[in-house]
């Protein structure tokens, strides 16, 4: 009866909106794509693990309905999976974000807006019938222990992305993005590599290299779980 540790995997952009786009015409849309799939065939083949897509084709996903099919499925975690871009193409190398404290604050106070539309947190406690306050104590909880999970799992990943390439950034970054705004899923975003880099682009065209990519996420998730085993779950 114990349950699969579920994580979302969420490749950016889509359908009308490409994305970056290097220099040699890759959209990221794409290659976001292929790593998110490899990642998904990794993390299914892990006893324990069960993946689901956001999206599983060339169409666009608003952000907040990724979210929402996270939080249907369960998520444990949720992992969106982009290419960076930057003017200066010499620019290069790998980061991880996670939501940022002030963008916490103000979506705290939008989901308390709208809790009475809001589906249950997963920890089967709902918003909708509490009193404010109580509903403010308990989402505020609830949002705190999702971002200190976040980092936690973040920071596993990059010290994985940092064995097969050099990092942008050697810390977990923090970052005002709508996609990690969950109050209860652990979140994170993967910058892979920039796209605006030739020598990045050519690398991230490449079959085996997206295979990497996928390879040091999954390593990364997976040492998270082990060290953090979900209740319930067969890890």
């Amino acid at each position: 009866g114990q349950r699969d540790v579920v994580v979302a995997i969420d490749a950016g952009h889509g359908g009308e909106d490409p994305g970056a786009v290097g220099k040699a015409g890759t959209r990221e849309k794409n290659v976001v794509l292929a790593v998110a799939k490899k990642l998904a065939e990794r993390i299914n083949a892990e006893p324990g693990m069960r993946a689901v897509l956001t999206r599983d084709g060339d169409y666009f996903v608003p952000f907040r309905e990724r979210i929402r099919r996270a939080r249907t499925q369960q998520a444990d975690l949720f992992i969106s999976v982009h290419a960076d871009a930057f003017v200066n193409r010499d620019v290069h190398g790998s980061s991880v974000y996670v939501l940022s404290t002030r963008r916490a604050s103000s979506e705290a106070a939008r989901w308390l807006a709208e809790r009475e539309n809001a589906a249950d947190l997963i920890g089967g406690v709902s918003l909708d019938d509490k009193p404010d306050v109580l509903a403010s104590v308990l989402l505020d909880l609830s949002q705190n222990a999702s971002i200190s999970a976040s980092r936690d799992a973040a920071a596993r990943v990059l010290a994985e992305l940092d064995r097969i390439g050099q990092l942008k950034k050697s810390e977990v970054q923090h970052a005002s993005l709508i996609v990690l705004t969950s109050p209860d899923v652990p979140s994170m975003l993967v910058e892979t590599a920039y796209i605006s880099n030739p020598t990045e682009e050519k690398r991230l065209r490449d079959s085996g290299h997206q295979g990497r990519l996928a390879g040091a996420i999954h390593a990364g998730v997976r040492r998270y779980f082990y060290d953090n085993p979900p209740p319930g779950s067969r890890i």
